[in-house]
């Protein structure tokens, strides 16, 4: 028995090794070219270690698109929809949750029946609107869609509050005569807050590396986002094939995003454990 389970484990561990090397590999081999010269970019055999070693393509990059233009224009939208939005998603996400109110099953079907649209539907009109508004060539239909929540993060954050905050606790606050707001700032959110946090990098991930908004919205190169400036800067070089300035801003592009997953890991793992002991 002892040694069969060393067997399965050792075939887990192996099976694991391979699906994150698979994984790491393009990640890698972007930064190896970002590091490379452009005529070494297509030798034979391929060198994953640059021989020889340079850095000028990041330096290049930032001189040759206003990248930090896009990276500030990225971070702004980011910080308003995560803040607001995802507390909004959070308050409605509770009170779907633990709030008895009239239709309220109802009008979560509804809600729900939304996430089958596919954006490819709703794109012209939201357009046509945004263009009647005098808002494009701005941020503002990129942020202010996004600060009335997410109806994927809403569901999510339902399923999570129904097994993880017991309705006798909600119960108990009101005896004690809390309100909505003071039940969901002290009880639910402290409870709420690992299924919070991987919202919240999701929710990153996902804004950060929007290409299609940005694009039908946004004209100015000034005003693009990170995604947009590195495809048109793909564009611009692409009669040259300077992969390693393109990689370059793909690495910059990406850090942010590794950032996020890193500090965010643990709450990612806590959510599942706590979904895991409640199911």
């Amino acid at each position: 028995m002892l040694l069969k389970r060393r067997v399965t484990l050792s075939i887990n561990v192996l099976i694991l090794l391979i699906g994150s090397i698979i994984m790491l590999a393009p990640l890698a081999w972007s930064l190896s070219t970002s590091l490379k010269e452009k005529k070494n970019v297509f030798d034979l055999p391929p060198k994953w270690i640059p021989d020889p070693m340079t850095f000028a393509n990041y330096k290049g990059v930032w001189s040759e698109a206003p990248i930090l233009h896009g990276f500030l224009n990225s971070a702004l939208i980011v910080v308003f929809v995560l803040t607001i939005g995802l507390f909004i998603s959070t308050m409605a996400a509770y009170a779907f949750a633990k709030v008895d109110f009239p239709f309220k099953e109802t009008i979560f079907m509804c809600l729900l029946g939304t996430m089958m649209i596919p954006y490819s539907v709703t794109m012209i009109p939201q357009f046509i609107g945004f263009s009647e508004l005098d808002w494009v060539d701005t941020l503002l239909p990129l942020i202010i869609p996004g600060l009335f929540g997410n109806i994927v993060v809403v569901f999510f954050l339902r399923q999570f509050m129904q097994g993880s905050i017991p309705t006798e606790l909600i119960e108990a606050a009101k005896l004690d005569g809390s309100g909505f707001f003071r039940t969901f700032a002290q009880i639910a959110l402290p409870i709420a807050k690992p299924a919070i946090a991987a919202q919240a990098a999701l929710g990153f991930m996902g804004i950060w590396n929007d290409f299609l908004g940005p694009l039908i919205y946004l004209h100015t190169p000034e005003k693009q986002t990170i995604q947009v400036m590195i495809a048109s800067l793909q564009s611009m070089y692409i009669s040259n094939s300077d992969y390693p300035l393109i990689m370059s801003a793909s690495v910059i592009a990406m850090v942010p995003v590794i950032l996020v997953f890193f500090f965010c890991q643990k709450y990612f793992v806590e959510s599942l454990a706590i979904s895991g002991l409640k199911g």
